[in-house]
């Protein structure tokens, strides 16, 4: 019975380890700054830039790692690299809404309103990417998070059939660091099996075209 035990724990170990090395490894190449993505897609802006969410404070300003990410959206769009933003977060409940307060800094910030599109649904990583092909319709897209973050994310996207491209947006250090490069391990073995099977994600039928105002959203 130990040996059984024992067996599959090393099965487990080896899965999580590979998934994870697979995920970094498949898209670290792909992973500039903001300078280089606005060189490489100068000629061909991608479609948008995701900015996957992260908590807000209640009186709705980005806590700083989304304000990190946020910063880095709004510099790629100033620098031509993409042509629209798409803020995805959390806004389940009617007293946080990480979505609409990243649209706010976005605009606040100088990028046209019409401009950057508000996914509601994205309570997640996978479905962030997921809704961002299936519902936004993007084929090519820059992705603004965190390096811990960053490549789970592309692996995603790339299963997912869009070509991406990553900018880190790591600007300082941030509060509960470790716990969140824990936690990813898990959840990039987790989102790996989800990307490889491109499990489905219900969107209601829902489609917003990028090339409609994002004030629509």
């Amino acid at each position: 019975m130990l040996r059984v035990v024992a067996f599959a724990a090393l099965v487990g170990i080896l899965v999580v380890a590979a998934a994870n090395a697979i995920t970094v490894g498949s898209t670290r190449g792909n992973v500039h700054t903001v300078a280089q993505t606005a060189e490489l897609l100068e000629d061909d802006p991608a479609d948008a830039v995701v900015v996957l969410g992260a908590s807000v404070h209640a009186d709705g300003t980005p806590s700083d790692i989304l304000a990190d990410r946020l910063e880095v959206a709004v510099d790629l769009y100033r620098a031509g690299a993409v042509r629209a933003v798409i803020v995805s977060g959390d806004n389940r409940s009617t007293h946080y809404n990480e979505s609409d307060a990243m649209k706010a800094f976005c605009v606040e910030a100088g990028v046209p309103s019409e401009d950057v599109y508000v996914d509601h649904g994205g309570l997640n990583t996978y479905e962030s990417m997921y809704r961002a092909r299936h519902v936004f319709g993007a084929e090519r897209i820059v992705v603004a998070t965190q390096a811990y973050h960053l490549y789970r994310a592309m692996f995603t996207a790339n299963c997912l059939g869009m070509q991406v491209w990553g900018v880190a947006c790591d600007k300082g250090a941030y509060d509960n660091q470790q716990m969140y490069s824990a936690r990813e391990v898990m959840a990039r073995t987790k989102d790996f099996f989800a990307a490889l099977l491109r499990l489905p994600v219900e969107t209601d039928g829902e489609v917003v075209s990028l090339l409609d105002s994002g004030d629509t959203t």
